[in-house]
């Protein structure tokens, strides 16, 4: 991207560019596309690398770049039809190749989505779709400013490089807050922490462990044979909570239910906080408001 905004800060500033430097600045575009869908591919993949048959994608590319050495200046000073057709061609090409692996960026973005539904991602697998999502939008916004530059000069031409400074700005921002950097296709690979996690699901809420007041992650811990540490990581990673606030959801799950029962209605809001596995009224009235952003009385009163 850097080279191809390149061209475009020298034909802005400069005259009487040579052509071998337009054409070389237009062929990145058709090395930029395979490459940010590889990105996507490696981002996604445990292990991706590119192969052989990947490379046969650079093959526009090569033959831009191979075009561009035997263009010679006076043949597009004529201002001839060939020369208009031949460089129209060239544009239109690019922008459609690029514009084609973008698209083809983001449907593989959206498959992965689909195949890891957003209540069972990982930390992990939801930073790096957010990131893609992000980058992807992105290319989208410099596409669409250089477009609009070709169609009847809709903006000036400097607005291109500007839109990919603050692009390039940006990302640095979102990579660094969402630390996409130290994230890889290996963040998509199956492991023992989703087995574990199950197997976590199982004893806790299929068993309704978490009904007990006296469970703790010492205990959960000693039931399924793992360190404090390891069972408190695999919670957060999947749940997406701490220990605590993982138990106290499925409590107020079921303390909702009950407040709406009908066979229910003679029970005091204090019974059903100790039934669902709460050591005081306060402490359920905490967790249910930090959950419901209401209070148990009012969630009864208003349903």
């Amino acid at each position: 991207m850097a080279f191809r905004i390149g061209k475009s800060v020298m034909l802005y500033f400069g005259h009487d560019l040579e052509p071998i430097f337009v054409f070389l600045g237009l062929s990145f575009l058709l090395v930029i596309g395979p490459l940010l869908r590889w990105y996507v591919m490696a981002m996604t993949t445990p292990g991706f690398r590119p192969i052989g048959l990947h490379f046969f994608e650079l093959v526009p590319f090569v033959f831009i770049v191979g075009m561009s050495f035997f263009l010679e200046t006076n043949w597009f000073n004529e201002n001839n039809s060939e020369a208009i057709a031949l460089f129209a061609s060239v544009i239109i090409f690019t922008y459609l190749h690029l514009a084609f692996y973008i698209v083809k960026s983001g449907r593989s973005v959206h498959k992965v989505r689909k195949t890891h539904p957003e209540t069972k991602r990982t930390k992990s697998q939801a930073t790096v779709l957010q990131w893609l999502q992000i980058l992807i939008g992105c290319f989208v916004l410099i596409w669409v400013s250089y477009v609009l530059n070709i169609v009847e000069d809709a903006v000036p031409y400097i607005v291109g490089p500007i839109v990919y400074s603050i692009v390039i700005y940006y990302l640095s921002i979102k990579a660094f807050r969402l630390k996409s950097t130290n994230i890889d296709g290996y963040a998509f690979a199956k492991n023992e922490n989703a087995a574990l996690f199950e197997q976590i699901g199982e004893l806790v809420v299929a068993q309704k462990l978490y009904l007990e007041s006296d469970i703790s992650l010492v205990s959960v811990s000693k039931l399924i044979e793992k360190s404090t540490q390891k069972t408190s990581e695999v919670i957060n990673e999947y749940a997406k909570r701490n220990f605590n606030d993982f138990i106290n959801y499925h409590r107020i799950q079921d303390a909702k239910k009950m407040l709406l029962d009908i066979n229910h209605q003679k029970y005091t809001i204090s019974s059903i906080a100790f039934d669902t596995g709460f050591s005081s009224l306060s402490s359920f009235n905490v967790a249910f408001k930090r959950f419901e952003e209401t209070t148990p009385s009012s969630y009864k009163k208003n349903r």
